[in-house]
């Protein structure tokens, strides 16, 4: 048996996705209309912060948060907002948003290079607290 390599699945998502850089990210968060989602495990969120306004979906959860028959929706998760995936380098988001397009989700965006990037060209961070969800 061969075992497909992570890296693999993350190049042929890249492929289907469409990935933004900083700069047009950071033009769409000032805007506020785009909704940011953190798809980081918890314990990196309290570590680095998270994007301001951002929410943060455990990765584990997401298919549940974005369909609206399960329990687990979120309602922010309607097909009239635009969204943002993200993660620390761009290689979860880059899976999450593959997914989401394949859940009916239309307006979602990859960060390109991730959190990673954001914070190395300073763009809003807040510090994570369980309120912050």
């Amino acid at each position: 048996m061969t075992i497909k390599s992570s890296f693999s699945l993350v190049n042929e998502a890249k492929q289907k996705i469409i990935s933004i850089n900083f700069k047009n990210a950071l033009e769409l968060h000032d805007e506020g209309e785009t909704i940011f989602i953190d798809l980081r495990d918890v314990r990196e969120l309290e570590k680095n912060g998270k994007i301001k306004n951002a929410k943060h979906v455990p990765r584990g959860m997401l298919e549940f948060w974005i369909d609206p028959k399960s329990p687990y929706y979120k309602d922010y998760f309607s097909a009239k907002n635009k969204f943002i995936f993200y993660c620390a380098s761009g290689w979860r988001s880059s899976l999450s948003t593959k997914t989401a397009l394949e859940m009916g989700l239309t307006n979602v965006l990859n960060l390109e290079n991730g959190i990673d990037d954001w914070i190395k060209h300073n763009g809003p961070i807040e510090k994570f607290s369980k309120k912050t969800i």
